[in-house]
């Protein structure tokens, strides 16, 4: 096209980004860019080198460009024979713009990382054993509460109900005879309700609020009261911490947190549980080694061996074996070895150690959930039942 020095070469449309509106302006063609003149009268001087064409855009009738650099300005050209001198003028009008460097990108990439790092392992765990102790023991209680029963629902294979409690009397009891003379009222935030689920699985575990649920099958593999008050004991520690309920607060930041990067897609629910585990078992660790601990002064003021607490591991060792390697950091409790290890480690030599109930009780305890109470077998011929790691 030919034109004057100051005639305009056509007309078009301009957005500066600044808001969401169009201005007339008049376009010039000149020797090194075209000259944009805005209403104020001001030029504006785009250089052909520095033209790029956006492709994507809405208005199929115009040609939209923009300038390398400027993220935001827009010229809509819908003048055909100015479209025609641009598309032939701007030597770049197709090239991409990497608006952002490789090396910022990495910057910023590494920062967020370190972010979302700062808030899992620190902010998350520092908010959660805060809000555990400021949390009211009703808010707790309610809590536990609903955790207990779908716990229960979730156990019912037949999904037309929930997993009973065991409801002997002479057996809960018994539990409670234990549990008074393991003493550890002192310690406690709030009150312990003691439950027995008529299930078979070889497991015990403490929720918020102060609620402590067995389940009938480790009564079961227990070879003596004392195992079973060790297992209580470590519970009880759990209860006394606020484990539960720092638990529960945590897994929830946790996964709030990952849920927000990985979403709900395909692999990100199996990268947000393993990433959630990972999280949890190095928190969870600490956490039973301190239970532990707790468990061998508990027994030994009550008079009972704190090596009861080993004995069953042992044996479950010898079933199961040991996690070792990256296993063991997945999970979610120290290594049995260690475990064991550490209860024989806190048995006073030379001092007397005695039963925690009579045999009468014990019996009760057994067949708390019904039926006769289960005969002993030999640990190599023993059915292998599931030891769950919430224990």
């Amino acid at each position: 096209m030919n034109h004057t020095q100051d005639q305009p070469s056509g007309f078009a449309d301009f957005v500066a980004g600044e808001r969401a509106v169009l201005t007339r302006v008049s376009v010039r063609e000149l020797p090194d860019g075209l000259e944009l003149m805005l209403p104020d009268g001001q030029p504006l001087i785009w250089q052909w080198s520095d033209l790029r064409r956006l492709p994507d855009q809405a208005d199929r009738d115009a040609l939209v460009i923009g300038r390398s650099g400027d993220m935001v300005a827009r010229l809509y050209l819908r003048d055909e024979g100015l479209r025609k001198d641009v598309q032939s003028r701007a030597p770049h009008l197709k090239k991409r713009d990497r608006t952002i460097s490789l090396s910022k990108l990495a910057v910023w990439v590494s920062g967020a990382a370190a972010s979302v790092a700062a808030i899992i392992f620190f902010l998350v765990p520092v908010m959660a054993a805060q809000l555990a102790v400021m949390l009211p023991p009703e808010g707790e209680k309610a809590l536990g509460d609903t955790t207990f029963e779908q716990i229960r629902m979730a156990l019912n294979e037949t999904g037309l109900g929930v997993t009973p409690i065991c409801e002997g009397s002479a057996g809960n009891a018994a539990m409670q005879a234990m549990y008074d003379r393991l003493n550890p009222t002192s310690d406690l935030p709030y009150d312990v309700q003691i439950h027995v689920l008529d299930h078979d699985m070889v497991n015990a575990f403490a929720l918020p609020g102060g609620r402590i649920v067995f389940f009938r099958g480790l009564i079961e593999q227990a070879e003596n009261p004392e195992e079973v008050a060790a297992v209580l004991a470590h519970e009880i520690g759990h209860v006394v911490n606020r484990d539960p309920t720092r638990d529960a607060l945590r897994s929830a930041g946790s996964l709030g947190v990952l849920g927000l990067l990985f979403g709900d897609f395909a692999g990100g629910t199996i990268a947000l549980f393993l990433a959630n585990q990972l999280i949890n078992a190095s928190y969870s660790q600490t956490a039973e080694a301190t239970a532990d601990d707790y468990a061998h002064d508990l027994l030994d003021n009550a008079g009972v061996s704190p090596a009861a607490l080993g004995t069953m591991f042992e044996r479950l060792r010898e079933e199961h074996g040991d996690a070792e390697g990256i296993v063991a950091h997945f999970m979610s409790h120290p290594q049995m070895g260690k475990r064991i290890a550490a209860a024989q480690a806190a048995v006073v030599e030379g001092r007397n150690y005695g039963s925690i109930l009579d045999e009468g009780e014990w019996q009760s305890l057994r067949t708390v959930c019904g039926g006769a109470a289960p005969v002993q077998s030999d640990p190599e011929t023993m059915d292998k039942k599931t030891w769950s790691r919430d224990d």
